[in-house]
């Protein structure tokens, strides 16, 4: 696991670069959907917008439904399912209410589940057996399947790209937080994962919906439980609130080039946000976590950001020399291994493949359907 995450970090890196460059070239609201509409064609771009919000989506339903895991692992008799979808609906009440509430509490989550991390990754390293690290063969085919599947929790770094607009001198600060937040998820997962197999080998963290409670349960400490459960919670949570940002803003921004409907540009008289994407994303990521489990969700989030991925690193390749930071080589290896990883899913999760691809031609055809009725 380690070594995937390390994997998985590395190629993201690629793409985090070139997102860096693109935000450094022009900061704007939409990200990835504005580059890839202006450096690669108007329908590349509305694709990559549309895999965004569909990733961005399953990625609220899938950090939603770990949260209400760690919650039943306190409360086993609660629904899953419900408890879920209910916090769907509170963090959207909270988005709907504007971007700087979110953030605040945002930062004091992502705060507070950092020292959380901190003490499992500590507590952890004084229970370690050292025989759940055996075998350690890290030349094989499952380092490459975890790989693909640890890739979901990095999606997140690409996010602030995307409310670049909303933010205080973008064009240096974007791309810091862009590479400075990966660098420290790295950090962070990597010592995460190695406490989590010393304290109960990979067999039993594979078993578990609430993983790194289930690992410290082995310390027989019931308050180490509940220290990292709750952490748990706060992790899940902050992943969503910034999900549902980053998919309203998203819709936001397609509408306002009328790639979607125009209600979507609606701002809140009092609020100032757009209040239609806002409650619209939240409902529809409800109802997903009502009807999808865990491991279903996630795979299919994975290929979408691998896929508009792709088009981001596509369009840094594009940049003229004299508006580049890096060498082209960057985005030509974010873009290779980028679709290595897409190659993956046709093994690892054929069902999600199946799934992603139904969405990606649905939008086409939106795309089709629309400008022909504008014609």
């Amino acid at each position: 696991m380690p070594i995937s995450i390390l994997i998985a970090g590395i190629i993201a890196l690629f793409t985090a670069l070139s997102f860096a460059e693109l935000t450094t070239w022009q900061p704007v609201e939409g990200s990835v959907y504005e580059y890839a509409r202006q450096l690669i064609s108007p329908f590349s771009g509305f694709l990559a917008g549309w895999m965004w919000m569909l990733s961005n989506t399953f990625t609220g339903a899938a950090v939603s439904l770990g949260f209400a895991y760690y919650l039943k692992a306190a409360f086993p008799s609660l629904p899953s399912n419900v408890i879920a979808a209910i916090l769907c609906i509170a963090f959207t009440a909270l988005n709907f209410v504007g971007a700087r509430q979110s953030a605040l509490l945002n930062n004091i989550l992502v705060a507070a589940k950092l020292l959380v991390l901190a003490f499992f990754i500590i507590f952890g390293a004084v229970h370690t057996t050292t025989t759940n690290f055996l075998p350690f063969a890290p030349f094989n085919a499952g380092v490459l399947y975890g790989a693909y599947f640890i890739f979901f929790a990095y999606t997140g770094f690409a996010r602030v790209a995307v409310v670049a607009e909303e933010v205080k001198d973008a064009k240096r600060n974007v791309p810091r937080a862009l590479l400075l937040s990966l660098a420290i998820a790295t950090i962070v997962y990597i010592l995460v994962g190695i406490a989590a197999i010393g304290l109960v080998g990979p067999a039993n963290l594979a078993a578990s919906n609430s993983p790194l409670a289930e690992a410290i349960s082995v310390t027989g400490s019931p308050l180490a439980v509940q220290i990292v459960s709750f952490g748990g919670l706060l992790a899940t949570a902050s992943v969503l609130l910034m999900a549902i940002l980053g998919v309203s803003r998203m819709a936001y921004s397609m509408a306002r080039r009328r790639d979607m409907p125009q209600v979507l540009t609606k701002l809140h008289h009092k609020f100032g946000t757009p209040y239609y994407s806002i409650w619209i994303i939240g409902v529809l990521m409800a109802v997903l976590v009502l009807f999808f489990d865990l491991t279903g969700v996630v795979p299919i989030s994975t290929f979408a950001s691998l896929f508009y991925y792709a088009l981001t690193n596509m369009a840094a390749f594009k940049l003229k020399t004299e508006e580049r930071r890096y060498s082209r080589l960057i985005p030509e290896m974010g873009l290779i291994t980028c679709l290595v990883l897409l190659v993956f899913i046709l093994f690892a999760a054929p069902k999600a493949l199946t799934i992603g691809v139904i969405c990606l031609i649905t939008g086409a055809v939106y795309y089709g359907v629309k400008k022909y009725a504008s014609k």
